[in-house]
């Protein structure tokens, strides 16, 4: 359990707990809203909000602000779906591949950049960045080593640190709208976690999720 200034908080404790009444969801919004009303129902003394902007100069819009007293948690999801149809307790869920890996692991990095910001103009905040994904593409270590997204890969071991950017042969079409480079001041090695596992489904019914904490 980590203590977040006054207040303990374990996310890891919090996903495990989640994963018993919710194995997998519709959507990332469907992952945000039921992340945020966990935490709300374990720490009713916190304050929770979705889609707030910390720093009000900023275009930069939080998927969870977390505050206590003196203290606050800036949480950042992402939700990478590979295909599967199952029904769990009569409800049914139905997702479609999402592909695009190299696109949802730019983005990835770029939320622990933004958490690193927000940090910054918060010393008594922690950051954390959360990736869901029965994709195992993710978590496993790719045999092209110059692929164009080599720089945000983030298998299990993987090490994301300094200025990350698209290889040099990039497409216009992959790199629209995410041409600017990352760069990170910490030094993060990646580890991953099971989520759940869903019957019947030996391919696409793992979830796993990997964990980023960004500290002041």
């Amino acid at each position: 359990m980590v203590r977040e200034g006054y207040f303990m908080f374990d996310l890891p404790i919090i996903l495990t707990g989640l994963a018993k009444v919710r194995p997998l969801f519709h959507s990332e919004a469907d992952f945000q809203h039921a992340l945020a009303w966990r935490i709300h129902e374990l720490h009713p003394e916190l304050s929770v909000r979705l889609e707030c902007r910390p720093i009000p100069s900023e275009s930069l819009y939080l998927d969870l602000w977390v505050r206590g007293t003196d203290s606050q948690l800036a949480i950042e999801l992402k939700y990478a779906k590979r295909e599967i149809e199952t029904t769990i307790d009569g409800e049914t869920y139905v997702l479609k591949n999402q592909a695009a890996q190299d696109i949802k692991r730019y983005d990835f990095v770029k939320d622990i950049s933004r958490l690193e910001r927000i940090v910054r103009a918060y010393p008594t905040a922690s950051g954390y960045a959360v990736l869901l994904t029965n994709d195992s593409s993710y978590w496993t270590l790719s045999a092209r080593e110059s692929s164009i997204d080599a720089a945000f890969r983030i298998h299990e071991g993987a090490i994301l640190t300094g200025r990350l950017e698209w290889a040099s042969n990039a497409t216009v079409g992959t790199t629209k709208n995410r041409k600017i480079p990352h760069t990170l001041s910490g030094v993060y090695t990646l580890s991953w976690n099971d989520y759940s596992l869903i019957p019947g489904h030996p391919v696409s019914g793992r979830f796993r999720y990997l964990l980023v904490r960004v500290k002041s």
